[in-house]
């Protein structure tokens, strides 16, 4: 059942940026996995007994709400069902948010998801140093074959930050992607 991890991609949920989606009855998990399960995904009763039983269908390995609270998903090892043609072999991570005030893709998130997604990677980096790091965006084809992913061949524009850019400026919080709470 485990293979070995050779991407690591961040997803949004293309929720309100900075709504917690979690509700009293439900994690934010449990919500994603109702979206997955009317989607038709599912997991197999192997991996649904060895881990997160109450979790059916949910396609992602970890989803971190607006208040900075990691949930697993799938369990390392388990085929993902985040990006068509990438699941195996990655783990897929969703930010609760994407959708700003005006409902356009516009991820901000908040300050304790920066953290704990910061702290998340770095820990999947230390179990997995071969990985490659991206965002769902990146995972896009390469219509004109020049090597590089460009927005107008984003199939997605999830998670609605440049990760690598990010990762390179060694900054914890995203100032440009981060959710001002009292707007």
């Amino acid at each position: 059942m485990s293979f070995p991890i050779l991407k690591i991609v961040i997803h949004c949920s293309a929720t309100r940026n900075g709504k917690l989606l979690r509700t009293r009855s439900q994690t934010a998990a449990q919500v994603i996995d109702g979206w997955h399960k009317q989607r038709g995904f599912n997991r197999s009763q192997h991996a649904i007994r060895s881990a997160n039983s109450h979790l059916k269908h949910i396609g992602y390995h970890y989803v971190i709400d607006t208040d900075g609270k990691v949930e697993s998903g799938r369990q390392v090892g388990e085929t993902g069902a985040h990006v068509r043609g990438h699941n195996r072999n990655s783990l897929g991570i969703c930010l609760i948010g994407g959708i700003d005030a005006n409902g356009g893709y516009h991820g901000e998130f908040t300050r304790a998801q920066w953290h704990a997604l910061h702290k998340l990677l770095r820990e999947l980096e230390a179990k997995f140093p071969h990985a490659r790091i991206c965002g769902h965006r990146d995972l896009s084809p390469d219509i004109n074959g020049d090597g590089t992913v460009t927005p107008n061949e984003w199939t997605k524009a999830c998670p609605c930050f440049d990760v690598w850019s990010w990762l390179d400026s060694e900054e914890v919080v995203n100032v440009e992607h981060l959710f001002k709470e009292n707007m």
